[in-house]
């Protein structure tokens, strides 16, 4: 656990906090080896709470993705689910404690680096838009509420972090802006990205078409995201040099696995995309992560 944790905390308190930042950190070992290799690359101050923040998305997600509904859940089942897990992690932010260890470690981390309901709300939004995708017939998201969508469940998980990189930092407000603008590109690049190595999962099980098609995607559709999608990195990479150093390695290996992830969609037909879903093998994502920490530590050396 960080030290930097609430300073009257007694050692009940502390132990439980603690255990609850082990469970966030099993919790996105478990998940994705993807962000499980960034979050190594992290300064030792920022690891704990990216984890954390990772872990209350990834638990959010999993109660409309399937896990509630195979055990037995509903929609509106799933929906008041979802809605006690957005209470509880709001009631949590406020008080800085909940019987849930993972609703906890994020409250620990929510309250140190001022995330507050203004990112919370539009994500816990965002996963409500996807409970209505669960009727039995495809949920097709038009221009709008795909970007709402894309701002909640991604662009803000993007901010989260960055309240977490800038905490006790000084930056102008022109940088701000840049690093602001950045997090938002970069979390909707992942999304949007997503959005196509998932497109077997997403309509054949889920019933979801996030990407504004009725029928089937073609490969103009695909090129035509593949091209927004790059766009988007395009401009996050310009905010990376902007973050402070003990976070550029983790963002920039990330920026890295999500360019190189675009690159094998853009190659594959969009017929492949929905038999199967797209995937970097674990060896090259060592060696984007071992890349990117090599021009971090040289640009420290500067």
């Amino acid at each position: 656990m960080n030290n930097d944790a609430e300073p009257s905390a007694g050692p009940s308190l502390l132990h439980f906090s603690r255990t609850a930042e082990v469970v966030a950190h099993d919790v996105i070992d478990a998940y994705s080896t993807s962000f499980g290799i960034a979050t190594r690359l992290l300064g030792k101050r920022h690891r704990a709470h990216v984890r954390n923040i990772y872990a209350l998305v990834r638990v959010a997600d999993e109660i409309v993705d399937g896990v509630a509904s195979e055990a037995g859940l509903s929609p509106n089942e799933q929906a008041e689910a979802l809605v006690r897990y957005r209470d509880e992690t709001h009631r949590a932010m406020g008080c800085g404690y909940s019987s849930d260890l993972v609703v906890h470690a994020f409250a620990l981390t929510a309250r140190e680096a001022g995330i507050d309901e203004s990112l919370t709300q539009p994500f816990f939004d965002s996963m409500l838009a996807d409970v209505t995708g669960l009727s039995g017939e495809q949920a097709v998201f038009d221009a709008r509420e795909h970007t709402e969508y894309v701002y909640g469940s991604a662009e803000v998980v993007g901010l989260m972090c960055l309240r977490v990189f800038l905490r006790n930092s000084i930056v102008s407000d022109t940088e701000q802006e840049r690093l602001v603008h950045g997090a938002r590109s970069l979390g909707a690049a992942f999304q949007n990205i997503n959005f196509l190595r998932d497109l077997a999962d997403d309509t054949a099980r889920l019933g979801r078409s996030y990407l504004g098609v009725e029928g089937t995607l073609t490969d103009g559709d695909r090129d035509r995201w593949v091209s927004e999608v790059r766009h988007q990195l395009a401009e996050a990479k310009e905010a990376i040099p902007l973050l402070p150093i003990d976070a550029r390695a983790a963002v920039r290996s990330a920026w890295e696995l999500f360019a190189a992830l675009t690159n094998k969609v853009a190659r594959t037909s969009a017929s492949e995309l929905y038999r199967r879903r797209i995937r970097v093998a674990d060896p090259i994502k060592l060696g984007i992560a071992a890349r990117a920490l090599m021009v971090t530590l040289k640009e420290g050396k500067k």
